[in-house]
């Protein structure tokens, strides 16, 4: 019981086992500090990938971390935020449609009805023009012969 306790809390990252040998694990709390020969390792491995990723115009020092201090909770929220904003921005433009009121709609009708007036002149004076030319053509028709 005391070992699966022990990999619960492992897992979440608190704690670690010490195991004596004879089956007995003991709880030890994790050392928060990092020592100055840890840091120093990290910013060595973070100045050699730099110099592999690093243009001609960059500066030859890796830039420093950015230190935040807020805690993994409050990074996250904001992520959270950030993301919920971006969906928002992203709907916001679907939303602002509206439909039509009666007035727009009494005015699109009678747009629509003087557009299919002015057709209906147009259709009319067309087969007009055209029964002229036939009967004018029949005429000269019969004229000729």
């Amino acid at each position: 019981m005391a070992t699966l306790r022990a990999r619960r809390c492992r897992s979440l990252g608190h704690y670690s086992t010490m195991d004596g040998g004879d089956g007995t694990a003991d709880l030890v709390i994790n050392k928060r500090f990092v020592s100055e020969a840890e840091l120093e390792e990290r910013r060595k491995r973070r100045q050699e990938e730099w110099e592999k990723v690093r243009k001609p115009e960059d500066p030859k020092e890796c830039p420093e971390e950015a230190y935040d201090p807020r805690s993994l909770y409050e990074r996250l929220q904001e992520q959270r935020e950030k993301k919920q904003q971006e969906f928002e921005e992203q709907f916001k433009f679907k939303n602002m449609v509206r439909g039509l009121d009666e007035d727009e709609t009494h005015f699109l009708d009678e747009v629509s009805r003087q557009q299919e007036l002015l057709e209906k002149q147009r259709r009319e004076e067309e087969l007009k023009e055209l029964n002229e030319y036939r009967i004018s053509f029949a005429l000269k028709w019969l004229v000729v012969t």
